[in-house]
């Protein structure tokens, strides 16, 4: 147990169950909020509209215009629609493309946030805001884009595709363990982290294998909220570092790229952070963290190299280098010939390697 530590907790109203969407008008009317601008991916409009529709509102007062990565031109189109609508408020439906378009909103505007999570990713929670714009992704903390109610309705995860929910699932994994090691580590986000790797870690297989199991997909929304709260309480490091850059130089799916990248993260910080990430291995059962992560995402059935999803060759390297040029903090300093051998094997799908 560590003796010194810092811990902060930050102020979020979290509503956790099965049919809770009934109570969004109520919540929405204990955020002061009269007209609310729903915001939606193109592929949730009809989510978004009927959201709408239960709040009595119009179908103006909808944007299904969210995209991955949050592209800043996207959050200025919405920023006029809040205008022309005459909106005070935000509520998002959808997963983390949703939630950063709903975030980017209230950094520029201040206005309260509702957010409806359909997925496993987890963004909700933090007060963190990734952006792009030109072919470069950029990643803030500001305590303005901090959601003020979320809404977990079970309800709404039953229909999310396998694959969808493994890849998102395995991006929260990825949260809980990068604040296993992190700088601000502490007892209470390791309790929380290590609770929410095993949850998640036994409820993606039986969500693969039962998908319209309430029991399975109840405990992965569960370990995924827990997991949102480690990346909320606590600082970002390699993993992080190397997957925001990817996703901004190449526009990967987020979910995705998590996923391949992690059991190498792991692999290059567990010599230096062993005793940290020896959580991670209880928790998924293994003696090896970085083996165990891969081997639970082959038997999940994820694509396991970055080519896979369009990442070229020779992104090795233009990876490594944007990385080395605005390195995060990791326990690790981060060494370039071992970042590029990391990236090399994510990139062709082999397994991880301690080096």
């Amino acid at each position: 147990m560590r003796n010194t530590f810092v811990y902060k907790g930050y102020p979020a109203r979290v509503i956790f169950g099965t049919g809770t969407i009934n109570q969004l008008a109520e919540e929405v009317e204990l955020l002061g909020i009269r007209r609310a601008l729903v915001v939606s991916t193109p592929d949730q409009e009809a989510d978004a509209i009927g959201i709408a529709r239960r709040l009595g509102l119009s179908d103006e007062c909808v944007f299904p215009g969210a995209a991955m990565h949050t592209p800043v031109d996207i959050t200025e189109k919405a920023l006029t629609k809040i205008g022309m609508v005459n909106a005070d408020g935000i509520v998002a439906v959808g997963g983390g493309s949703t939630i950063g378009l709903s975030k980017a909103i209230a950094l520029r505007s201040d206005l309260p946030q509702l957010v409806v999570p359909t997925t496993y990713a987890g963004s909700e929670m933090t007060s963190i805001l990734g952006e792009t714009a030109g072919g470069a992704k950029t990643t803030l903390r500001s305590d303005k884009v901090l959601p003020e109610t979320v809404i977990y309705d079970v309800d709404l995860t039953m229909s999310l595709p396998v694959r969808l929910s493994v890849t998102s699932g395995m991006n929260a994994i990825a949260h809980a363990t990068e604040a296993l090691y992190a700088r601000e580590k502490n007892p209470v986000i390791s309790l929380m982290a290590e609770e929410g790797i095993r949850v998640l870690a036994r409820a993606l297989p039986a969500v693969t294998q039962r998908p319209d199991s309430a029991e399975a997909r109840r405990d992965a929304l569960y370990g995924a909220w827990l997991c949102a709260m480690c990346l909320q309480g606590v600082g970002m490091a390699l993993h992080h570092k190397l997957c925001h850059t990817i996703g901004g130089m190449y526009e990967l799916p987020h979910a995705e790229t998590h996923t391949i990248v992690l059991p190498h993260a792991i692999a290059y910080n567990l010599r230096v952070a062993g005793e940290e990430l020896a959580g991670a291995a209880r928790a998924i059962g293994a003696d090896d963290a970085a083996q165990g992560m891969y081997d639970l995402i082959r038997a999940l059935g994820v694509r396991e190299g970055l080519r896979d999803f369009g990442m070229p060759r020779d992104g090795v390297d233009a990876v490594a280098d944007a990385a080395m040029a605005s390195p995060y903090w990791n326990p690790r300093p981060m060494e370039p010939g071992a970042i590029r051998g990391l990236l090399a094997r994510a990139w062709a799908g082999e397994p991880p390697m301690v080096e």
